[in-house]
């Protein structure tokens, strides 16, 4: 009985717990993660103050764990779909539209939460920087892989410089972002996407004849959403 008890302690806990960080994703996505607090969190959730504290100990703790919670979400959203496909552009691409896709849809109210909280803590030093930091690198770092084995797999020129491939490709798709969030202009996630498109077939130009046409065939003519 002691243990069922306390399995139900643990799993209301987890629920909680799962509920407030909901929130400050969706909070710090808009007004960032100084907009955070344990007082707001408590009182929007109807639950107490120290129950929240107990949760997280500090607001650098619970910025943390907002960011923690952003990255598993972002994984599930942008990044898995496009492990389905073999390496290759058709690979690079999903991972692309997924990303545009996840923006477009508002899985946070705020657009990409991860673009507008390295925008608030990218002049600034300390632990939330650093998690912030550490995730924005983690998806460069993925689509730069992601795009190395497209070139290796021959759709790609294989003088293809993939690092600044990646930084195109992550620009297009924070303007996109950006001016949909400040211009409430929808229509900007399908010029970044067409843009990215057309940054793809031209890094495909040159690759071996046979894989260059099945890496453009993989290619819609044009993003539509």
């Amino acid at each position: 009985m002691a243990a069922t008890r306390t399995d139900g302690r643990v799993e209301r806990g987890n629920q909680t717990r799962r509920l407030v960080l909901d929130r400050t994703m969706a909070i710090a996505s808009v007004e960032g993660l100084e907009g955070l607090s344990l007082g707001r969190l408590a009182t929007e959730l109807g639950l107490s103050k120290s129950g929240v504290f107990a949760l997280f100990g500090s607001k650098e703790e619970l910025q943390l764990a907002t960011v923690r919670a952003a990255r598993e979400v972002y994984i599930r959203q942008v990044v898995e779909p496009s492990r389905e496909l073999p390496a290759g552009l058709a690979r690079v691409w999903r991972l692309c539209e997924s990303w545009l896709d996840y923006s477009r849809r508002r899985v946070f109210p705020g657009g990409c939460f991860l673009f507008a909280v390295s925008a608030e803590f990218d002049a600034r030093s300390g632990p939330v920087h650093d998690a912030v930091a550490q995730a924005r690198l983690e998806w460069t770092t993925y689509v730069e892989i992601t795009l190395e084995k497209a070139r290796r797999a021959g759709q790609l020129r294989a003088d293809a410089d993939v690092p600044l491939l990646a930084f195109e490709l992550i620009a297009l798709m924070d303007a996109g972002n950006l001016h949909s969030v400040l211009f409430d202009d929808a229509g900007a996630y399908t010029r970044a996407g067409t843009a990215v498109l057309h940054r793809l077939r031209a890094a495909a130009h040159g690759a071996a004849a046979g894989e260059r046409a099945v890496a453009v065939s993989s290619l819609p003519a044009r993003f539509e959403v």
